[in-house]
This record gives structure tokens, sequence and C-alpha cells, in this order.
């Protein structure tokens, strides 16, 4: 045998030349080389009890499983990931002691914290408000002589002023009416109806003065939305409605006019609701020239399933308005009472939404039961994934309730307190949102990536400062261990059964 295979290479050696046969052994033992390490930094949440605890990489390991980031491929600029401002989260704070209102602050703005960059709050009163109320309270007060904000006074402005004090980067605010006054509306209700054509310029103007009555408490806010949910909530609570083309002859008529008349530089985001009806408005709204002209961007919310990203529906968004923004104004786990500091509630498919009762049988299927965790981690990772740039979560803070809420709409939020015995639960949601706004920051690329693995869910970004944060979701049963690649550089890594990962690449 050792003759036989000692003729054959030196017939090959004859036929193809010594110098190119050396060639071809140095290129495979080059190819069988390691490759660098990769240094990262990885921290985990996950079902076992870990909140953003860092993981240590496996030296020289390999896996079956790889993960290959392409940070020449960029897609959308990211503005920011946050939540909401609302009296409700306003007016608990305020019944905390300095100590738990400070750490919860420092928790969502400060260095230490979720450092969120994009939130959200609302004009007039919400249905996470204590009561109705409107700036402009007098009727036919056509010039708004009597706006304003001093409903804001006691509870959001100070909320808003104290994150500003904490957080370094600073952060965005988008705000939303989710109704005129009623005595501007066809019903003179506070639910429901529709803006009467005589008041289109005076609610335009309502808009402008909000800025400037904000701007005055050095607060700018950087966007609006026209309106929160412009098909409605069942009259329910605040709501006022439109229909895509009257959204844009408002928008392309009257608010756009005043607030560029004004000198007023804010972002005017359209629709506002769920992703199953985007198509239809953003037709209306990207028709032509005029009726895009003062539109910077869409709006939408993530209420249509529990699970389904509708990743079509904002993929034609973004090839429709490719320069436009396409943000997620709302989320929260709808219609239920919050679960008081256990944990592994959160990851367990118990939760239901509000469709799970109440949607169409046709969409049964898209409101299943599921894990809060679950339903966070998929949609922000999936609408990333779809050209979304920004991703803001609703209540910052309710009570053990998931209120106050007027018309007692309870929902959950990140952080839980029991405002009579001074104590604050922070849920696994919060720190779902941490690990995408703490380290994926504004003005961050997301970049390309080759995953072997569809049970993981993953998204990239290449922050500013050039660091890349890659965001890895495990939602099964078993823990798995994959490798990471960047250029010629290779890292492994086991995440836990049902955990989310972030990996930070300087």
């Amino acid at each position: 045998m050792n003759k036989l295979h000692n003729r054959s290479v030196k017939t090959t050696a004859n036929r193809i030349g010594t110098p190119l046969l050396c060639f071809l052994f140095l290129l495979t033992f080059a190819c069988m080389e390691e490759k660098k390490e990769l240094r990262i930094q990885a921290y985990e949440t996950s079902s076992n009890g870990s909140q953003l605890e860092e993981v240590e990489t496996l030296s020289g390991q390999q896996s079956d499983i790889r993960i290959q980031l392409l940070p020449d491929e960029e897609y959308q600029t990211i503005t920011g990931f946050g939540g909401s401002f609302t009296e409700s989260s306003a007016h608990l704070l305020n019944q905390l002691s300095k100590a738990n209102r400070a750490a919860v602050l420092e928790a969502y703005f400060g260095e230490s914290g979720a450092k969120y960059s994009l939130t959200r709050t609302h004009m007039n009163s919400c249905d996470f408000s204590l009561s109705n109320y409107s700036y402009a309270p007098v009727e036919n007060d056509l010039q708004l002589e009597h706006f304003s904000i001093d409903e804001d006074r006691d509870d959001i402005i100070p909320m808003i002023k104290e994150a500003m004090a904490l957080s370094k980067d600073g952060f965005r605010i988008v705000s939303s009416p989710w109704t005129a006054p009623p005595w501007m509306k066809d019903n003179k209700d506070w639910r429901g109806g529709k803006l009467l054509p005589e008041y289109n310029d005076t609610w335009a103007l309502f808009f402008s003065k909000y800025l400037e009555a904000y701007k005055a408490e050095g607060i700018d806010i950087w966007g609006f939305t026209v309106e929160n949910e412009p098909l409605g909530n069942d009259n329910n609570w605040e709501s006022m409605h439109f229909d895509a083309e009257e959204m844009t002859s408002f928008v392309q008529n009257h608010l756009g006019p005043r607030l560029e008349a004004d000198g007023h530089e804010v972002k005017i985001m359209g629709y506002d609701q769920n992703r199953e009806h985007l198509k239809e408005w953003i037709d209306a709204m990207y028709k032509d020239e005029a009726s895009s002209k003062y539109y910077d961007g869409t709006a939408i919310h993530w209420y249509a399933s529990t699970f389904e990203v509708f990743p079509e529906a904002l993929q034609y968004a973004h090839n429709k308005a490719p320069d436009k923004h396409l943000i997620q104004t709302e989320a929260c786990v709808d219609a239920e009472v919050p679960i008081w500091k256990d944990d592994a509630w959160y990851w367990k498919k118990e939760a239901t939404d509000w469709g799970w009762d109440w949607a169409p049988e046709k969409d049964k299927h898209l409101h299943p039961k599921y894990a809060p965790v679950n339903r966070y981690a998929r949609d922000i990772i999936g609408c990333m994934n779809n050209w979304v740039d920004g991703w803001i979560d609703w209540n910052m803070v309710l009570d053990r309730q998931g209120g106050p809420n007027w018309f007692k709409n309870w929902c959950v939020a990140p952080v839980i307190v029991d405002q009579d015995k001074d104590d604050v639960y922070f849920t696994p949601i919060y720190y779902v949102m941490t690990h995408f706004s703490k380290y994926i920051r504004p003005g961050a690329k997301r970049i390309g990536f080759k995953n072997s693995d569809p049970e993981l869910l993953v998204t990239a970004a290449k922050n500013p400062d050039g660091s890349k944060a890659v965001v890895v979701f495990n939602p099964g049963p078993e823990e798995k261990q994959f490798s990471i690649s960047l250029n010629e550089e290779e890292a492994s890594i086991r995440i836990d059964a049902q955990a989310i990962q972030t990996l930070i690449i300087e």
C-alpha cells in the first residue's frame, strides 16, 4: 500500500508540478488554522433568573450553529428605543419615595440603566390618564387664547424634566393626541366621532401651541403622530376617527402648512395603528409629492397579533417611502392585570390579549396565549429586520392593578409599583427592552448577517462609535451553542433556554 501511495503522489506531482502541489498543501493548512478569537462582551437575561448578566465566551470551541456578521450590508438608521410618559406613570412616581422615584428614572434613562432614547407622550388625556381633560377646554375658542398645559405641570412635565437631567445623550419625544376637545367634534364626545371641518385650522393651531408651551418649559418635542389609532377603539376611551384620505388632507392642507408657517421643525408621522391595515394608509399618504410633502414617516402599533410581525406590510411601507421613518409607537401586554414579583409568569404562555376574547373568528389565530417576554423580543427583532427604525413601549410604570386608568383598561408595564408600600418590581420585560435600548444607540445602522439556525432570532447593528451590537433570542426549551464571526475573527458562546443575549463587539 505504501508503494502504491508513493507512486500515486509522484504521478500527481509529475502531472501538475511540484510548485503547484506545494501551494495546495499550504492552502489546505491555512484553511485548517483556527480563526482569530473574536473579543465580545455578552449579556444575558433568561428564564433561569439572570438579568443582563455577563456571559463568558467558550474559548477554542466550535459550533454547528453559525452567525456571520456582514457589516458592509447596511440598512435603516436607528432612531431609538424607549417607552412613554403617561399621566398614570407620572402620577405613580409622585407617590413613591424620592429614592424609589429616582431609582426608576435612573433605570430607564441613566447611564447604569436602559438609556432610553426615543419616547412618547399624549396630548390631552388618554385612557392612561386619571380623567378626561383638554388643553383647550373653552368652547369656540378658535384662536386658542385659553390654551394651557397646566394639567401636565404636576406630573408629566416633572417626570420628563427629571429624565432629561439623567440622560447623558438625551432622548426624543413623540407626542400623540387621542382626541381633539369634544367641542371640535361632530359627536361632542371624548370618544369616537370626527373633527368638524370648520375646526381644521384650530386643531392644527393646537399642535403649534403645544410645541410652544412645551418649549417654554425647556422641553423640545421631536415629532407628532397626527392621531392615535384613527380607526378607533370601539369608542371605549378617548378617540377620534380619520380614514387615510382624511388624515392626509388634514396634514397636507392644515397641519403641515401651520407648523411650517410658525417655524416649527418637527416630524409628522401618519397612521399610528395596527400593521394589518398599513398598505392602504401608505398608498394614501405617499400617493404623490403633494400628499407626502409634510409626512416624515409612518407610526405603527403591534396589537393585530401576539406573534405575527407582518413583514410584508413593513417592507411595503419602506419600499413605498424609503426615505421616511417607520416607527413602532406603542406596544404593551394589554388586557392583563400585572403579575407581581413572579418572573416565571413572564416567560410562560399564560398571557392573553384583547383578541383572545374579541377578535373576529377569522383573526383568532393571530391571538393565541403567549409569553410576554417572547412577544417583546420577537417583535422588536422582527421589526428591526423589516426596516422599522424606532420602537416605543407604552406606559413606563403601572400599579399592581395595571393602572391607574379611568376606563379600567388594565395593562402591564416593564416596571410595576406598589405605591402604598413604596415597593418597585422590575419585570423581565424591562430587561428585554434594555437589551436593545442600552446597546443599540441612535444613529446605528442595522447590518446584515447570516444565521444557520432559524430557531434563533437575530438582529445586528453597527453603532456610531463603530461597535457592533448583536441581539440573539432563544425561545426554545434547550440551551444552544453558537459561533459568531466577523471578518476573520470568531467566538463561540452558549445561550440558555428561553434567553435573550446582547453581544457587543468593539
